[in-house]
Formats: structure tokens, C-alpha cells, sequence
């Protein structure tokens, strides 16, 4: 059984879910908990591209034929101590990935690997932790949430997360806010997760990023980030303000977001621009929102900085499904619709998208995503969903996707 929930370990840190960040208390320990996952993770669909990594040429674009379809099996083992002496305590998370002999005649892809072979493992979490009064600190590699960190973060829909190289201070002294900064030196890749490349690889420094969240009127957060890179486009460094504001009421949810990336526009790289706003309501066993973003001409997609760039990446963006990061992160206006089921101890979604895609291609992008989630014990989770995509052009333009996963953990 999971002894602790790892997010225990930063002795007077922090918990961030949602969005939110709040103290959590000291934990009195100086023993050792451990706790793991072990993944089951199968994609297959029917344009040739298996997975995040191909093992073989492509040939046989039908749904679950071997040449379209990608599989791993995973193990996720961590190990935290809140108090190792002092005060200071420390994690550790390391990794194995393969696909159990699948290559062989079922599959020929993986959606990641541990140091590029197709039975490898990676260190991807290591880090000390220290608190003092309201101030928390956290330095290694570690999982860094959007809702903290909007153009860093840690995604959650392959196997496994990425992770950082980071230093992470968060302080909470201020009554119903929290003060966060972060110095991110590097990340992982989702196709490898050994492979930490630097995410200002221009520049001499990383990225430094400073969030402010508020929680003073009751229902409403908001949110300001400003990410900090200097020389990350050689002659001029970048700058990042983003904000998002949300408003509860009763079973009904508000959220306006938008932002700038500010490139100082060397050669021809231009300012990107963003804006949406979503309403969502919540009825029970039924929920619902709407959601719209535009995204202008910009050089520099609104995307996470570490997402590794496939279509199943993440945004922050409140528009972002299962596959379209490509089609919403740029010079275009996007419409989304979702709804959500709890039953047959589960929850089913079913959401629609539409992007109008802006820029001189005009290839315009629709998405349908059909999933199921379900705890199905305590330790066992799985999914299961259907992604039907269109692009707007002549010939060959839509694609059929399943994706399926099992999650135990221990």
C-alpha cells in the first residue's frame, strides 16, 4: 500500500492541485516511504504513426495492425524522507520502461523509453527539500504542475511525466497567497526520458519564473506568471506574462485567461497574443463547459516549453484536448464543447473542437474525443478513448486513434 502521498515530502511545503498552492503542515518523520506504479499503455490508429517513438517502417495504416500501434509497459518506483537531518529531506524516482516481447508481432512503437533502448530505465526525480516558517524550498528534478508553472510543466498523458531540473522556492506569509519562484535549468524528453536538454539552449541562464496567486474573495483565484529568459533567442531575451483568473459560483465556473510572449521580435520573429474564456457548470453526475481561445500570428506557439512538440502534448490553454495542441498553439481562433457522465462507475466525455486556423495555410482542424475513466479499486485506474481528427485539406485528412491505459499503484 502507498504509505504517503508523495508531495508529503517537502517537510512545510507546499500542495499544488488545480492551481491551487497551499502550506502544507510539517511532516514529524525520518523514516523512509516508498510507493509505485506499474503502467499498461496501448495506442494504435490508422495514419501510420504508432507512437512517440517508431521502431520499425510503417507499412499497414489499419487500427491495431502492428505497424500502427505503440505499447509500453512501465514501472515507477519513489522513495521520499521529509526529514533526513535538520530539517532537509529528500526524493528520489526512477523509472523502467519495455514492452514485455509485444515488438515482436503486435506493436511496432513505444510512447517513450528510458534512455532511448526499448528496455531501459531513467532517474527522473531527485531533489532535497528545506522549510522554514512560511518558505518552502525544493531543488533537483522534480514534476513542476501547470497550474503553478503555465510554460513548464509536467504532462500527464503518456506513461510517465516529465520532469525538471529546478529550483523551487514558495512562500505563503501573505494571508490567502502564495509567492512562488522558480529557476528551471533543464527537462526531459517525453520520447526519452534520460534525455534533460537545457530549456534556454541559447542562452547562458535558464528560465526564471515568478507566479503570484491570490484566493482573498471567496470563489475567486487568480493567477499572474511571469517567465524570465535571457538570451533565449540569441540577441534579445524573452518574456512571458500570463494570467488566468476563475470564478465559482453555486454549480457555475467563470474563467478568463490570456497573455503575451514578448521576443523583443529579432529578424522576423514576431510578439505572440493570446486570449479565452470557458464557462463550465457542474450538476452532480453531469458537468458541461464551453470554452474559446485565440491565439495571433506570433512565432512562439502557446504551448509548454517542455512538451516535447507531438500532437498529444498539453497547453494551457482552456481549448486543449487529447491531440490538438499542433492545431491550437498558433494564428488561429478555437472552439471547444465538452460533457461529462459519471456512471457505470466511471466517468464518460464526450467533446467536440473546431479551429479556425488563421494563417496564410488556412487548414482549418476538427477533433472529437470519446473517453472513459474509472477507478476501478482503490490502487487500479484505467482509460479508455476514442480521438477522431480532421484537417481541412484535399486527399486523405482524417485520423482514427484509440488509446487505452492501466494504472496500478502501490
Amino acid at each position: 500500500m502507498k504509505k504517503t502521498v508523495l508531495l508529503s515530502v517537502v517537510a512545510s511545503t507546499m500542495i499544488m492541485a488545480g492551481g491551487d498552492i497551499a502550506p502544507a503542515p510539517v511532516v514529524e518523520t525520518s523514516s523512509w516511504n516508498f510507493n509505485g506504479e506499474a503502467v499498461v499503455y496501448y495506442q494504435t490508429n490508422d495514419i501510420g504513426t504508432a507512437g512517440v517513438v517508431n521502431l520499425g517502417t510503417l507499412g499497414d495504416y489499419d487500427l491495431f495492425s502492428q505497424d500502427s500501434s505503440a505499447a509500453n509497459v512501465g514501472l515507477r518506483l519513489s522513495a521520499v524522507n521529509a526529514d533526513l537531518f535538520a530539517g532537509i529531506g529528500a526524493g528520489v524516482e526512477v523509472v523502467g520502461l519495455g514492452t514485455l516481447g509485444l515488438q515482436s508481432d503486435v506493436v511496432s512503437g513505444v510512447m517513450q523509453t528510458g534512455n532511448g533502448s526499448l528496455n531501459s530505465g531513467a532517474w527522473t526525480q531527485g531533489y532535497l527539500t528545506y522549510g522554514f516558517g512560511n518558505t518552502s524550498l525544493k531543488v533537483g528534478r522534480q514534476t513542476l504542475p501547470k497550474g503553478l508553472s503555465p510554460f513548464a510543466f509536467s504532462e500527464t498523458w503518456n506513461v510517465f511525466q516529465n520532469t525538471f531540473g529546478a529550483a523551487l522556492i514558495v512562500n505563503t506569509d501573505v494571508s490567502d497567497t502564495a509567492l512562488v519562484y522558480a529557476y528551471v535549468a533543464n527537462a526531459n524528453s517525453h520520447a526519452d526520458l534520460s534525455d534533460f536538454n537545457d530549456l534556454n539552449v541559447a542562452g547562458d541562464d535558464g528560465v526564471h519564473m515568478f507566479t503570484v496567486q491570490n484566493k482573498s474573495f471567496e470563489g475567486l483565484t487568480l493567477t499572474g506568471t511571469w517567465y524570465y529568459a535571457p538570451d533565449m533567442l540569441v540577441t534579445d531575451d524573452v518574456n512571458i506574462l500570463w494570467a488566468d483568473a476563475s470564478f465559482a459560483i453555486s454549480d457555475y465556473t467563470i474563467g478568463l485567461q490570456g497573455g503575451t510572449i514578448l521576443t523583443g521580435e529579432p529578424g522576423l520573429v514576431e510578439d505572440t497574443t493570446s486570449f479565452g474564456a470557458k464557462v463550465a457548470a457542474d450538476f452532480g453526475m453531469f458537468d458541461a463547459y464551453l470554452a474559446y481561445t485565440t491565439v495571433d500570428e506570433g512565432t512562439v506557439g502557446i504551448a509548454n516549453l517542455a512538451g516535447g512538440g507531438t500532437p498529444y502534448s498539453e497547453t494551457v490553454l482552456y481549448t486543449q484536448m487529447l491531440a490538438n495542441v499542433l492545431a491550437v498553439s498558433n494564428d488561429n481562433d478555437t472552439f471547444v464543447v465538452n460533457a461529462g457522465l459519471d456512471a457505470l462507475g466511471g466517468r464518460f466525455g464526450l467533446a467536440y473542437g473546431y479551429t479556425t486556423d488563421n494563417s496564410v495555410f488556412d487548414v482549418d482542424y476538427q477533433e472529437v474525443d470519446v473517453s472513459y475513466t474509472a477507478n476501478i479499486t482503490e490502487s487500479i485506474s484505467v482509460l479508455a478513448a476514442y480521438i477522431y481528427s480532421d484537417l481541412d485539406i484535399a486527399g486523405p485528412s482524417s485520423a482514427n486513434t484509440l488509446r487505452f491505459w492501466a494504472r496500478y499503484n502501490f
